[in-house]
């Protein structure tokens, strides 16, 4: 399979992905103070929303991408 390929499935299922769930997050945890042996920790979490658009722009170019290699062989 080639690397082109590869590419082209990679996009189509990460479209899927991100019109399937929309949405992800994720826990950063900083270090707020440090008072000796002690420590101040936060954890922040952070949503990301995908757009509509961009899954439905990952799969059309995934699909574009295998049409194209689909007909040079």
């Amino acid at each position: 399979m080639s690397a082109i390929k590869m590419l082209a499935l990679v996009l189509i299922a990460s479209g899927v992905l991100g019109l399937v769930y929309g949405s992800f997050s994720y826990t950063r945890e900083t270090q707020e103070a440090k008072l000796g042996p002690f420590e101040l920790t936060v954890k922040d979490t952070k949503k990301v929303n995908i757009p509509v658009w961009m899954g439905v722009g990952a799969i059309v170019a995934g699909v574009g991408l295998m049409l194209v290699t689909s007909k040079k062989s």
